[in-house]
């Protein structure tokens, strides 16, 4: 048991000896190894460390010659723009020292005029103190020569001059008075015959209905419609009546409104000329008409004001007087009328050495209360004076309105002359005609345009003009020239009238054979 424990113990410790060699020896290798290898990394790391201190040092050169490549080019371009400063100073420098001598020389110039004026001016001061000692000394001696003292010879040479101008003024006085007389009803005639005779205007018969003619009578029917909606949308849009009667390719817009009527005549024609009539296409069409109309009553202002030579009247007051181009005033178109008025006012104020601007401007605005006469009551002088003192004209313009019908007591000549020229423009020959003397004349004109013709008998003009029946001698036309005739009449209407629509012509011939059995 004792032997056995022993040699355990012996074994063991060999074991334990031979263990720890083994684990020295295991353990220097290792050592040996690492140091190997750190040794290796250690060098590694110096020469990538090595290329890394060089790639930065290429680096650094690299951005060194690129801010010194910039910093050359920056410093040449401020160089060149100091380059440039420097010979505008010179040039500023030079145009100055230039100004400089400029000046130098024009105040010494100013300085020797002075002096000459200084030398002028005492030699006038010289002049004239010898003047009036001279003049002293004469009036002395006129003093011994005639007894007087000088404020003697004065009281009585102003005496004497005082009664013979007294005198000659009263006489004077007189003559311009009769002459004033004997000339003043000639030159006022021919101030207003000189005013008349350089104006001439030609004037529309004042009517409240338009024609538009139609391609066809077919149109009529596309005018009304299904069941009338086309024209009841139409006169819904417009305000206008439209008359389809049976007038040949024609159709009849009646309307008391002049603007409403020309807006719905030009929506009409572009209707029939797009041949699209339906309660759609019609407002449509009726408010691009009514923008047009809008921009020719806006023309129309300004054209007038133009022709008149007015200027500096307010926008708004140029469409109201554009709004005048469709008024009438017993058949005168009240636009036409007052430029005029216009011409006539500068006319006479030019002849009587008044104001001919301000003339113009109130005989073109004086009738300006007849733009809007129809949608306000009260006269048109008051309507149009409230109108333009809205707008900020003048006392006399607004005078002129209120007073050109002697509704109040005139205030300027000016209002006086505008008086006159709205009576002249009124009264002459062919300014206004009634509408009723102008259908009478139509008819007439073309009942002697049938007689006219060799073998008629007799031309009666029926349906308000639209026809015209010729009745003709049975002996003197026969069948052929019956036909012949009607083409001739009818072209010598188209020659010579004007007329809305067409007018129809038929001749009419017949025989008649009566007898009597007994």
């Amino acid at each position: 048991m004792g032997v056995e424990l022993a040699i355990a113990v012996v074994i063991a410790a060999v074991f334990l000896a031979l263990g720890w060699f083994l684990r020295r020896s295991i353990g220097e290798g290792k050592v040996r190894r690492a140091e190997e290898l750190a040794a290796k990394i250690i060098s590694d790391a110096q020469k990538e460390a090595e290329i890394k201190k060089k790639e930065a040092l290429l680096e650094a050169r690299d951005e060194w010659y690129r801010a010194k490549s910039k910093f050359e080019r920056e410093t040449r371009a401020k160089r060149a723009e100091l380059g440039r400063s420097e010979k505008i100073l010179s040039d500023r420098e030079s145009n100055l020292d230039r100004k400089v001598d400029i000046l130098s020389r024009k105040e010494r110039d100013i300085q020797g005029r002075e002096r000459a004026i200084s030398a002028k001016e005492r030699g006038i001061a010289t002049r004239e103190g010898e003047l009036s000692r001279l003049i002293e000394e004469e009036n002395k001696r006129l003093e011994r020569m005639a007894g007087m003292s000088s404020e003697e010879a004065k009281r009585h040479l102003i005496q004497n001059l005082e009664s013979q101008a007294r005198h000659e003024a009263a006489q004077f006085i007189k003559q311009i008075k009769g002459e004033a007389r004997e000339k003043a009803d000639r030159e006022a005639r021919e101030i207003i015959v000189s005013a008349i005779q350089r104006c001439a205007a030609g004037h529309t018969v004042e009517s409240t209905v338009s024609v538009v003619s139609l391609p066809n009578d077919e149109m009529k029917g596309r005018i009304i419609g299904r069941e009338g909606r086309n024209i009841r949308s139409f006169e819904t849009a417009t305000g206008v009546d439209v008359i389809v009667d049976d007038t040949p390719e024609a159709v009849i817009l009646s309307g008391y409104d002049p603007v409403r009527r020309e807006v719905a005549k030009i929506a009409l024609e572009k209707l029939i000329l797009d041949g699209r009539i339906h309660p759609g296409r019609i407002e449509e069409i009726v408010a691009k008409a009514s923008k047009e109309i809008e921009e020719i009553i806006k023309l129309a202002g300004e054209e007038a004001c133009l022709e008149s030579g007015v200027a500096g009247i307010h926008p708004k007051l140029v469409r109201y007087l554009g709004k005048l181009k469709y008024r009438t005033s017993y058949g005168q178109n009240v636009l036409q009328h007052s430029k005029e008025v216009s011409l006539l006012a500068g006319l006479m104020a030019a002849e009587l050495d008044l104001d001919p601007a301000m003339a113009k401007r109130a005989g073109l605005l004086h009738d300006i209360g007849k733009s809007i006469d129809r949608e306000m009551e009260g006269p048109h002088t008051q309507i149009g004076f409230e109108l333009a003192k809205k707008f900020n004209e003048p006392p006399e313009i607004l005078n002129a309105i209120l007073g050109h019908h002697e509704d109040v007591e005139p205030t300027s000549l000016i209002t006086v002359l505008v008086e006159a020229a709205d009576a002249i423009s009124g009264a002459r020959p062919g300014a206004r005609r009634e509408t009723l003397e102008g259908y009478i004349k139509r008819l007439e004109k073309l009942e002697d345009i049938a007689d006219s013709f060799s073998g008629v008998s007799k031309a009666y003009a029926i349906q308000a003009g639209r026809e015209i029946r010729v009745i003709v001698e049975p002996q003197r036309i026969d069948d052929e020239r019956a036909g012949e005739l009607v083409d001739d009449i009818a072209e010598k209407i188209q020659s010579e009238m004007e007329y809305p629509g067409q007018i129809k012509v038929i001749v009419i011939r017949e025989t008649r054979a009566v007898g009597y059995a007994k």
